[in-house]
């Protein structure tokens, strides 16, 4: 009787590792490229390929131990006769409905005159048919696959490759079959650790970025899966390499890494790059396990390697970017950083800025200014770019950086920057301008376990910032004290806004006595301090930065409107006495407020008659530029408020400006008064004086033209920093009108005014005086608020 198949079989492809026992069997290796290229067609290369025994060797027994492999990892492939196969009881199944060929429903099988077993069961031309078709079709698979294909046995020679493989490589398929996998794909870079673990069945499956040698000896960029086909016993049996061409990705992708790592105008390394290598230059040995290659990972993974490990941190992202991206253009040292490298290792930066850039952007045009970079650029990179030890980037704008790694000591990175700025002197024909510039630069070189990137950086700034400060065109070293104190000064310029919301600024005032009279005429306020960490600070620390900031409009109102404040007590305690108030006014005041509104807003809180406040005002920030100044000061003249121009004889000095200027009153800069401190020439050689005689005559006759100057134009003189009896009598006989110092009184709180006032005596009359050079400094108050 015919076998029937049933309805519910019939659309069930026959297993493609069954044959009939008068069918050719296919080689080893069709056999398996058929069930991995199946496997791949199905979805991709799956963990565990496993192949038949039988599709590996026929010659084994029916019934034989060869058993519990799978295909794809998940349908069952047992062992297989010359009939049929195993029900895994010994019971032969049909290969096309799987029903058992001993239950009545099959024809027994006859001997045949062959002197095989007989003949063959009914289907077996069917079957021999699908077992052809099957293998056919995927050995078309292979063969037209669009990415290369490699089977490789355990001796890591190719026993078969598809077309698309041999293209990459420039060979034939036939030149191929037999060599060693090696004189294909580059050993450099294999995963020391993964691909061992697969080759011994751990793994199932890496995925590497590796480079095949062509014939032509080019290279091309492949991405390699390689998986792990296994013998029927579960056993790694061989190695199928997958290859896609990514020569052209890499390719796109080293263009856009360089553009994201180089200036698009000078073509030198940017901020990014340098980063990247300054991390690198001062990983420690206690970092050195983040790093590919460091003690924690083993040997750095080359560029064959798809990515840093799992587990990597950023830091050795950077790392591994660095060593991978090394060439003419990227100097430096790839691969791990051994642990005792780092003993004693340094590193220095050069930070450089044009001299007056901006002046060759405004006059000649952006265009000339970027050419002269692109010159400046060329010159550096030539001249100071050594691979491996130094490194030239563009670090924005007009300002460059030299990285120096494993660095000897400060005066290597002194010299080099003498070097620099010599190099920068020659001048640059630039589109027919033959321009010269000059840089300053700040150097900072230190141990790599005593630093980071971004401090290293950020004092390599600073330090450029004092050159430039110090007078340009020169280099500066990092100094440490230099830097806290800078320090210093951001945190308090940061703080001056909320300490004076929290009440921490308070006001001494310091007595203005009448030389002639002895008498106290009125007392200048002096804003303090009072710091919870560096305790009282006097105005020179944070008049200036609040200046810088801003923040002295605020703390200005403030000191204004306590010391009008103050002076009402004064006169509501001693009506007769009519005492002054001075209190200092800076430029920034008037450009950044309306002062003449706050004044009059101030005087109508506290009632203070305007007539006895006094306004302080620099002279160079009374007789600078602009016009808003000098109409702010007359119309507080016109209100009745005295103004008094501070430090004179130090600004511009430009008389003329005297008699058309609001002002009342001539404050002296102690300067002039620094020779009162001699006494007067009593003998000496005539003809001859000593040099301290002539300077004390000099300033005395100076102070004496200026008083006569003053009050011949209606204002009175003050004289600041008198520190004894002498100088106070000196300054007597030139006709100064009023004076203040240590020698009448200290600066101090209210009271001290008002216990002055009760007594009707000067501050010198007091024993208060005499209190030396270094008193009499202090007392001067520079910087005034």
């Amino acid at each position: 009787m015919r076998h029937e198949e049933p309805r519910h079989r019939r659309r069930l492809p026959p297993p493609p590792d069954v044959r009939p026992a008068d069918a050719a069997a296919p080689s080893a290796s069709v056999t398996a490229v058929t069930a991995v290229t199946r496997d791949a067609l199905n979805g991709g290369i799956a963990a565990g390929v496993t192949v038949d025994a039988v599709a590996v060797d026929r010659s084994a027994p029916e019934g034989g131990p060869r058993n519990g492999g799978a295909v794809n990892g998940s349908t069952p492939a047992v062992p297989t006769g010359p009939r049929g196969l195993n029900g895994g009881d010994g019971t032969h199944l049909c290969p096309t409905c799987s029903a058992p060929l001993g239950d009545g429903t099959h024809r027994p099988a006859a001997v045949g005159s062959d002197g095989s077993d007989g003949p063959a069961p009914p289907g077996a031309d069917r079957l021999t048919a699908a077992l052809r078709a099957s293998e056919s079709r995927f050995r078309a698979a292979f063969c037209d696959a669009g990415i290369g294909m490699a089977l490789i046995d355990p001796e890591d020679l190719i026993i078969e490759v598809n077309p698309a493989f041999a293209a990459l490589t420039g060979r034939t398929v036939g030149e191929l079959a037999g060599t060693h996998i090696h004189e294909t794909v580059d050993p450099e870079g294999m995963p020391h650790r993964l691909f061992p673990a697969l080759v011994h069945g751990e793994r199932d499956r890496i995925r590497v970025e590796k480079q095949l040698k062509h014939r032509e000896g080019r290279t091309v960029w492949s991405k390699v899966t390689i998986s792990l086909i296994r013998d029927g016993g579960g056993g790694p049996l061989y190695t199928l390499a997958l290859v896609e061409d990514i020569t052209e990705q890499r390719r796109l992708g080293d263009r856009l890494e360089y553009q994201a790592l180089h200036d698009p105008l000078t073509r030198l390394p940017n901020r990014t790059f340098f980063f990247e290598r300054l991390d690198a230059a001062c990983l420690t040995d206690d970092r050195t396990a983040d790093r590919p290659g460091g003690a924690a990972t083993g040997p750095a993974l080359p560029t064959g390697t798809a990515g840093p490990p799992e587990g990597a941190t950023a830091r050795t992202a950077v790392a591994t970017r660095t060593a991978r991206s090394v060439g003419p253009d990227r100097p430096g040292p790839a691969g791990p950083v051994p642990a005792a490298a780092t003993d004693g290792r340094r590193v220095g930066v050069c930070y450089l800025d044009l001299d007056g850039f901006a002046a060759i952007n405004e006059t000649l045009g952006h265009h000339i200014g970027d050419q002269l970079l692109i010159a400046v650029a060329t010159r550096l990179r030539r001249g100071f770019s050594a691979r491996g030890t130094q490194l030239v980037a563009r670090m924005g704008g007009d300002e460059f950086a030299v990285l120096v790694t494993d660095s000897t000591g400060s005066d290597q990175l002194t010299d080099l920057a003498a070097r620099i700025l010599e190099a920068l002197e020659r001048p640059f024909d630039v589109a027919g301008h033959r321009l010269a510039v000059t840089a300053s630069v700040g150097v900072v070189e230190r141990s790599v376990h005593e630093t980071t990137p971004t401090d290293l950086v950020k004092d390599a700034d600073a330090t450029l910032y004092w050159s430039k400060a110090d007078g340009r065109a020169r280099w500066t070293l990092y100094d440490p004290d230099r830097g806290a104190h800078q320090l210093t000064r951001q945190l308090l310029s940061t703080a001056l806004r909320p300490a004076l919301e929290r009440g921490e600024f308070t006001i001494e005032y310091q007595p203005l006595v009448g030389l002639a009279d002895g008498t106290v005429h009125g007392a200048e306020a002096l804003v303090r301090w009072r710091h919870p960490r560096y305790g009282t600070l006097s105005p020179d620390r944070f008049i200036p930065l609040a200046e810088e900031s801003g923040a002295i409009v605020p703390l200005g109102k403030w000191v204004l409107e306590e010391s009008c404040r103050q002076a009402q007590r004064w006169l509501t305690e001693f009506p007769g006495t009519e005492t002054f108030v001075s209190v200092n006014l800076a430029a920034r005041q008037i450009w950044d407020s309306d002062v003449v509104a706050d004044v009059a807003q101030v005087l109508e809180r506290t009632g203070l008659p305007a007539r006895l406040l006094q306004l302080e005002i620099t002279e160079s920030a009374l007789l600078g530029p602009g016009g808003r100044p000098l109409q702010a000061l007359q119309a507080l003249a016109d209100m009745g408020v005295r103004i008094a121009i501070d430090d004179f004889g130090t600004g511009y000095s430009n008389l003329a400006y005297l008699s058309r200027l609001p002002v009342h009153v001539l404050k002296l800069d102690g300067t002039f008064i620094e020779g009162f401190r001699d006494p007067a020439p009593v003998g000496g050689r005539p003809g001859l004086p000593d040099r301290g005689s002539r300077r004390s005559d000099a300033d005395e006759q100076i102070v004496g033209a200026m008083v006569q100057l003053a009050h011949t134009l209606g204002l009175t003189v003050t004289a600041e920093g008198i520190e004894s009896a002498a100088q106070a009598e000196r300054l007597r006989l030139t006709g100064c009108d009023t004076a203040q110092g240590w020698y009448f009184a200290r600066p101090g709180d209210a009271e001290l005014v008002a216990a002055i006032l009760r007594d009707g005596r000067s501050g010198g009359q007091r024993g208060q005086g005499g209190q030396g050079a270094a008193g009499g400094r202090d007392g001067r108050e520079h910087g005034k608020q």
